[in-house]
């Protein structure tokens, strides 16, 4: 049972180690975030189970088979070949009962699945969920995959049951044929009472832990299928594999980029072109800003700056924040980070002082997403988290856009400090935000059309 404790988690660790390291493209086409969630919570019971004390109760059983088979032939092998005959019933109801149950675990794992996702995605939106009344919507929703799920499992529930009476009935077919043989072989052979009973009693004991066996057989099976697409995932290696260690690997950056020639479409959508030919030089230490209509392209290319990821600070429009503390917000910017490095971040993108009339200052809860703070304030801490990276290439993706004048203001203002000596890539439809900026580049349909 520890042992199998041990492998789940294993295969636990494993799967999400393989998650994080899949492509963007595997997350918008193959999986979504409740089904991962859903496999790390409940497939993984499943396999700790067909893994776990089943695993030596099935051995046990298949012991007591073995040996009640093994007593039965040294007292009387002629009684015991004729029981033998109903083997191959019970052979083949036992597996037909555990292919259909895996089948069926498998189609209710991915309900389930489903399920999980709903729930993911309105209690992760509960304000806006609650905002437009959409709570029944979402129960009904769920209330969908649920009756998948509920199918799924009484279909299960009921092969089982005709599964295990099947067995059963084979076996006491074969008690009624091995008392009326055993009457012939008294007559016939010289069989005793005494040996006939033994053979019985040994192949009873033999059948009956056969049919024991059949729920460990049913965890097999449904284990069986949860693993399977765990280790499909497990199996599959993304086309941008972050953990090979292969290629060429610098020490520093001056901060240049230069894209040429580049041709793109999101792998959700392949037949729509982002970038047709799109080429732009942007030099080190200078600040580029991309303007152009919805969809033209511009966060495109901030996506695939991101590639160098360790040296590139981001800040986006909507700042993703944690359900934690301040400080363990901006901490994520960097591994390791002194309390001292963690202020000085914060002092950088003017955040200090709202910081600092908190109660509990740098280890207030933020909430859910952020929620507890206001939109200027989450965008300073994103600054922070940024600031604290100190990266040779700055991304800011329409960081100002959501905020109001005032809130735009001070964010600003943290920007303009962050920028100097550093190659900025801003992303803007504000004339305010680029005034400072270097270079402007105008795309339209995935190209540039004009710089200046």
């Amino acid at each position: 049972m520890v042992t199998g404790e041990r492998q789940a988690a294993r295969i636990r660790g494993l799967y999400l180690k393989t998650i994080l390291r899949q492509d963007v493209a595997f997350f918008d086409k193959e999986t979504n975030t409740g089904e991962v969630v859903g496999r790390m919570s409940g497939d993984t019971v499943l396999i700790q189970d067909a893994m776990g004390e089943k695993v030596g109760k099935f051995l046990q059983l298949i012991a007591t088979f073995i040996g009640g088979f093994a007593i039965a032939f040294t007292k009387g092998w002629l009684l015991t070949l004729v029981m033998m005959s109903t083997l191959p019933l019970l052979a083949v109801s036992g597996a037909a009962m555990a292919v259909i149950i895996g089948k069926m675990a498998s189609k209710g794992q991915t309900a389930y699945a489903k399920a999980a996702h709903v729930v993911e995605q309105t209690i992760g939106s509960i304000r806006t969920v609650a905002s437009f009344t959409g709570e029944k919507q979402a129960v009904s929703s769920y209330k969908v995959f649920l009756v998948d799920a509920y199918k799924s499992g009484v279909f299960e529930g009921t092969i089982a049951g005709v599964g295990l009476g099947t067995v059963m009935f084979v076996i006491f077919c074969g008690y009624a044929l091995a008392v009326w043989f055993g009457v012939k072989m008294i007559i016939e052979k010289g069989y005793n009472g005494g040996t006939v009973i033994n053979v019985i009693i040994a192949v009873l004991t033999a059948s009956m832990s056969l049919g024991q066996a059949s729920p460990s057989l049913s965890a097999f099976a449904a284990g069986q299928a949860a693993a399977y697409k765990m280790f499909e995932t497990i199996k599959r290696k993304p086309e941008i594999d972050t953990y090979d260690p292969n290629g060429k690997t610098l020490e520093d950056i001056q901060g240049q980029v230069e894209l040429k020639e580049v041709y793109f479409s999101y792998p959700a959508r392949p037949e729509e072109l982002i970038f047709n030919g799109f080429s732009l030089h942007i030099p080190s230490g200078t600040t580029a800003a991309l303007v152009g209509q919805s969809g033209s392209g511009k966060s495109t290319v901030i996506s695939l700056l991101r590639w160098i990821r360790g040296k590139i600070g981001l800040v986006s429009q909507e700042p993703v924040l944690f359900s934690s503390s301040i400080k363990e917000n901006i901490a994520y910017g960097k591994d390791g980070a002194t309390i001292e490095e963690i202020r000085s971040a914060s002092e950088l993108a003017n955040a200090a002082k709202f910081i600092d009339k908190l109660p509990q200052g740098l280890d207030t809860m933020v909430g859910d997403h952020g929620t507890q703070l206001s939109g200027g304030q989450k965008q300073r801490i994103a600054i922070a988290r940024a600031i604290l990276k100190n990266p040779r290439i700055l991304l800011l993706d329409e960081a100002t856009s959501a905020l109001d004048a005032e809130s735009e203001r001070v964010v600003q203002e943290a920007l303009d400090r962050i920028m100097v000596n550093r190659t900025t890539v801003v992303v803007a439809h504000r004339l305010s935000t680029i005034r400072n900026a270097d270079m402007i580049v105008v795309i339209h349909r995935g190209k540039m059309v004009e710089k200046g």
